[in-house]
């Protein structure tokens, strides 16, 4: 194919340098990286760095990977994280939409974190950045009417969602997909987490192609990145990158 624009999340190689990373996206013909804030670029000097390698290999940076948390806002560190994102060029920010799944967020803690998020967004909408949630459980964004609430409370259009699967749900996840899909703006594929669901739940062996198949009817036109392999091992990522470039 490639129906799909193929993306890396730099976390799946957190023992490898920035570019080590580069080059096995460029080898395995991965045309995206997201940069994530706990390793490789930490600073504006890291993605002032990033940039440069990424620009000579040919290869665009389309997030960064924060791992900032909504529900512990602090406005210095925030604008530090959007300018090290626009030193990159990325398109928008990953964040973690709280600390507790959406059913035990108290209500004092929910308008919080709206409150909190607002205010991200306000400020990231001065660098033209977009602020995306991770799609996981322990946080506020562990299901569809939760994020759905969230972005109808919140009112802000450069709020957007990562799609990301358990791998054991089927009938929730291409519901999500279905109610959601105006707002997601990548997906993230663990094929660590497939292969582990698959070997103790015994779960369908086509379960993300069924996924994929579902945004390929929907002509989704993000990007799809890899964000695990098993093992960690790069034969194992060059055998996944094969699988999506085959869609």
């Amino acid at each position: 194919m490639n129906y799909f624009n193929l993306g890396l999340c730099s976390v799946t190689f957190r023992n490898k340098t920035a570019e080590e990373v580069i080059d096995l996206a460029k080898k395995a013909g991965i045309g995206y990286i997201e940069w994530g804030g706990d390793i490789h670029v930490r600073s504006t000097d890291d993605a002032k760095k990033v940039k440069a390698l990424c620009d000579e290999s040919g290869i665009k940076i389309c997030s960064y990977g924060s791992y900032f948390n909504s529900a512990e806002f602090n406005e210095n560190k925030w604008d530090e994280i959007c300018r090290i994102a626009k030193e990159m060029n990325a398109e928008h920010i990953r964040i973690w939409l709280g600390k507790k799944d959406s059913e035990i967020t108290s209500e004092a803690e929910y308008k919080k974190l709206v409150a909190n998020t607002q205010k991200m967004c306000d400020i990231a909408a001065q660098y033209s950045l977009i602020v995306c949630p991770e799609c996981h459980d322990n946080t506020f964004n562990n299901n569809t009417d939760s994020i759905l609430r969230f972005i109808g409370d919140l009112q802000k259009d450069n709020f957007k969602t990562y799609f990301q699967s358990r791998y054991f749900r089927m009938e929730y996840d291409l519901d999500r997909i279905d109610r959601t899909y105006g707002y997601i703006k990548d997906v993230h594929v663990s094929y660590r987490d497939l292969k582990k669901e698959q070997r103790f739940r015994k779960k369908d062996k086509n379960y993300l192609d069924k996924l994929l198949k579902k945004f390929m009817e929907k002509d989704f036109c993000g990007i799809v990145m890899i964000e695990f392999v098993s093992g960690n091992r790069e034969k194992n990522f060059f055998r996944d990158a094969e699988k999506l470039k085959s869609y």
